[in-house]
């Protein structure tokens, strides 16, 4: 009764789905793209600006060209700093103050997810004043429009430069959620990239993985468009083409604006279609022990695609033959030789297997928390309980 619970939900709403406004943010791409920042907000007669980045990025002076374009075109920044990995409500609350404090009258964020994400729910809790961030968790809880938002990703992973979607992290309770509304959308994603030579490999390996894992659940889900899996298709091709590329040359600007479009694709798919419990997973362990999300992805991609079995052969089969693998002839094999992919590539970037931070005694919590995400909304090829959550978890130890 509970599996069937779940698809009817998921089914009644993708049928909402389709009758609500899945806007996309105009795409503006190429080198030195960034430069264009300050026509966009000059032209929406704005003066004040609030620039959302994290301390890293700054101490690279990757924000330079951005911030000289603005104040020489009048415009006044004032720069949030503090994001943290897994951006917590305290960098939130610091960012909102800051924007009010100073009379702003847009948001720019400019980083990877954790920048983005704090300026989304930012931007979410100055439209909603009276909302606490805790009362937006789940869907359609923000319902107001936020202010001029434009994304600037400096890393090719996330996606949020295009979706609906913000994460939180909560350091009292160590738990991650995530918060979904139209109106997080950003109006302007700006891709340059530019502002990704010199990645870290790491950096590069990781969040180009967190985009493989975007594209191929929202592949695999049941609530896919025609859209959804064309975008998805496209986003899994150019990542095996360019992510090991882009990690093992990081001034290979080729790999780089593709590895960013591809994350572009992928966040479109997902957003429509929705992740699944790699995600889930993610989540709670990035909460509970602080794993970067991206890597997190990476590892645990290949265990539940794995533990998903036959349910998700035939989609797998596909992208397997998408990317022209020719090892196997019918869809299990297919599957098969798609995982292999996956973990060959995570071993080619120097990615791990296994976590080494999971505690047994945590493992009970850490599946109630994935299955509260997973479960009802997540459409995945095969709806898991607690004990098949509790199966993975154990199965990612060291």
């Amino acid at each position: 009764m509970y599996k069937f619970y779940c698809r009817v939900y998921q089914g009644v709403f993708k049928i909402a789905s389709s009758f609500l406004n899945w806007k996309k943010p105009e795409l503006i791409s190429g080198n030195e793209s960034v430069g264009k920042v300050s026509d966009i907000v000059k032209s929406k007669g704005i003066s004040k600006v609030l620039i959302v980045t994290g301390k890293t990025i700054m101490s690279l002076n990757l924000h330079k060209n951005l911030l000289d374009s603005l104040e020489n075109n009048g415009i006044e920044c004032f720069i949030y700093n503090g994001t943290r990995p897994n951006p917590t409500i305290e960098n939130i609350e610091q960012a909102k103050q800051m924007y009010i404090n100073n009379k702003c009258e847009a948001f720019i964020a400019f980083g990877g997810g954790s920048q983005m994400d704090c300026a989304k729910i930012a931007a979410a809790r100055v439209v909603r004043p009276k909302r606490a961030v805790q009362d937006m968790r789940g869907l359609f809880k923000v319902g107001k429009k936020l202010p001029l938002f434009i994304a600037i990703p400096t890393t090719a992973g996330t996606g949020s430069e295009t979706t609906i979607a913000a994460v939180v992290t909560n350091p009292e309770t160590h738990e991650k959620y995530p918060i979904n509304d139209l109106n997080l959308i950003p109006d302007y994603a700006i891709l340059d990239p530019n502002l990704t030579i010199g990645l870290p490999p790491q950096l590069t390996a990781t969040t180009g993985m967190d985009a493989l894992t975007h594209a191929v659940e929202a592949y695999i889900g049941k609530s896919n468009t025609k859209e959804t899996e064309e975008n998805a298709e496209k986003a899994v091709k150019m990542i095996f083409a360019n992510l090991e590329n882009a990690y093992k040359d990081g001034n290979n600007i080729i790999a780089r604006e593709q590895m960013l479009l591809a994350s572009y694709y992928a966040g479109i798919a997902f957003t429509r279609a929705y992740v699944g419990y790699i995600h889930a997973i993610a989540h709670s362990l990035g909460g509970m022990y602080g794993i970067s999300h991206g890597l997190a992805n990476a590892v645990i991609m290949p265990h539940v695609l794995e533990y998903f079995g036959e349910s998700a052969h035939k989609r797998l089969s596909k992208l397997s033959d998408c990317i022209g693998l020719t090892k196997g002839k019918s869809e299990k094999e297919k599957s098969e030789a798609f995982i292999a992919q996956i973990k060959a590539m995570n071993s080619a970037m120097n990615i791990p297997n296994k976590f080494d931070q999971i505690k047994q005694e945590d493992i009970p919590l850490l599946a109630q928390r994935a299955i509260k995400e997973g479960n009802p909304l997540y459409p995945v090829p095969k709806i898991l309980n607690k004990k098949d959550f509790i199966k993975i978890i154990e199965s990612l130890m060291a």
